[in-house]
Order: C-alpha cells, then structure tokens, then sequence
C-alpha cells in the first residue's frame, strides 16, 4: 500500500512516501517531486537519485536545489531510501556508519543474516520503477539514474547493467572500484561473502571495462571535488578512467578544486547534471 506522508510545494510537488517492499520484506520510503509540467497528468521522463552513505529519502530533495532546473526541464525526480529500515532489519553489529542501515550499496546480499532485507538491486531496478509507473504520470521509458558517493556508485552500476531501463547516467563523486577500496571492501565481504569473483558485478570500474559495445552507449558524466576527504582512498576515480579507455565507453569527468563531498559541491553542478539528463532523455 502506497501511503502519503508529507508534502510541500516547489514549482511542482514534493511528497514523500511509505509501502511495503515485497522485495526487501520492510516498509520503504522514498520522495517524489513532481514538476508543473505533470500536474495535469501528462508523462514526464523521470531521473532517480541514489543517496549516499547515512543518506535517507529526504536527503536529495532538502539539498541538493534540484527542484528548480526539474521544474523548468519538466523531469520527474525520485529518491529512494539508501537501505532497508525496521527493527528486524540487521545492522553493523559495531554501530559504524558505514555499512549496514543507511549503507545498503544498491546490490543483493547473499550472505545471511544480510540477506533476508538487503535487496536494494532488485528495489530499485524492478519493485520501485513499477510502482512510480503505476501511481505517478512517469514515462517510464525515458528514465536516467544519477547518484552520490555509494549512490553514484549505484548509479553506475545499476544503469551500465540495465541500459534497457536507463537512458542516462550521471554520478557526483561516486566510488567507481569498490572491489579496491575500505568501503567496498567492508560492506561487499558481508553482504556477498569473500569470494572477490562475486564481487565484479557490482564494481563500476570492472563492467565499465567489460562492457560489450561500450563506445555505442550514451556518455556518463561525473563531477569530482579535488578537496574531497575521501578522494584518493575511497573513491578511485581513475579506475574508472582506465576503464573507459579500455572499452571506449563514452565517460566525461570534470574536476573541481576547492570543494568537498558534501552536498554544497552537488547544489553547484547540479543544474548541470539535469541538462545532461534532459538531453538524453528527450
């Protein structure tokens, strides 16, 4: 059941939503902007953003300034929680931030007790467009995915593997070789077991490389600050470099000094990213 729980207007509609995920057994949130464009109930393309680490379905829509440029470009804006929630949704046994609730990094578990909820490939590649289509005036067939941090990785990932469902991708500081990074490391260990093998179909870098018929994708753009604290640990933005010259996949990232990975570096290419998406998507 779909159930509203907030709403405020901004050139359009901001509400923010509760139902019960089949796929991930818990009740989910996500946030839905609705452009002007839309009010009368014509179909609009539709971009998801994939939140980051200790993210939630508000994050993007409070932050990021995105309603503005969506309302004028006419695009639908969606945003789903980063992980399952709820009582019976296990947790990082240590209380750490960096996995765990908050930290679900958009794959399916296999490793229990993760796997009974952590099933955020199939939320948000099937369960969630399904129920936008079903319930919002969404062309579903000109969907993009654009993400933060774990969520550009996400972002990357879920949109190279299911060019079908997306027709544009875009990330802001996304962690492009999670296989060869802390953060990776730690959350893909526990959800998908030691077994590294397992580990390529979710590292960006990895299927970026293996991409059959790359160089015939559309572009990806990525936006990276230079005084990002977790830039060279974390991020590996140049794995994902080496990566398209090795395919041919059609990748711009653009570099900036004096910003960081918080959500101010986001709000100023934002507007940016939109056209990106706007172009793409028709």
């Amino acid at each position: 059941m779909l159930k509203l729980s907030e709403h405020k207007a901004f050139g359009g509609m901001v509400a923010f939503y509760s139902h019960d995920s089949a796929a991930l057994s818990c009740d989910m949130k996500f946030s839905v902007f609705t452009p002007p464009q839309a009010l009368d109930g014509t179909k609009v393309p539709v971009v998801t953003y994939l939140a980051g680490l200790t993210c939630t379905e508000e994050t993007f829509m409070i932050k990021a300034g995105a309603q503005r440029v969506a309302a004028e470009l006419g695009i639908m804006l969606v945003a789903p929680d980063t992980s399952p929630r709820g009582d019976k949704v296990p947790d990082d046994p240590d209380g750490a931030w960096d996995f765990g609730k908050g930290a679900g990094f958009y794959l399916n578990a296999t490793e229990e007790p993760w796997s009974n909820h952590y099933f955020m490939y199939d939320y948000v590649t099937a369960e969630l467009p399904n129920l936008i289509e079903h319930n919002f005036p969404a062309d579903m067939t000109r969907h993009g995915l654009m993400g933060h941090s774990m969520g550009g990785h996400g972002a990357l990932v879920l949109g190279m593997r299911n060019p079908q469902k997306y027709k544009s991708i875009s990330a802001f500081a996304p962690i492009c070789a999670p296989s060869k990074c802390p953060w990776g490391e730690k959350a893909f260990s526990n959800y998908l077991g030691n077994d590294k093998s397992t580990w390529l179909a979710y590292d960006a870098a990895h299927i970026m490389s293996n991409t059959d018929g790359a160089s015939e994708r559309p572009e990806i753009l990525v936006d990276q600050g230079l005084d990002d604290q977790f830039y060279e640990q974390q991020l590996l933005t140049h794995e994902l470099e080496t990566a398209a010259q090795t395919s041919g996949y059609p990748l711009v990232v653009e570099r900036h000094e004096g910003y960081d990975h918080g959500y101010y570096f986001i709000a100023t290419v934002m507007e940016k990213h939109l056209h990106h998406h706007a172009r793409l998507l028709g």
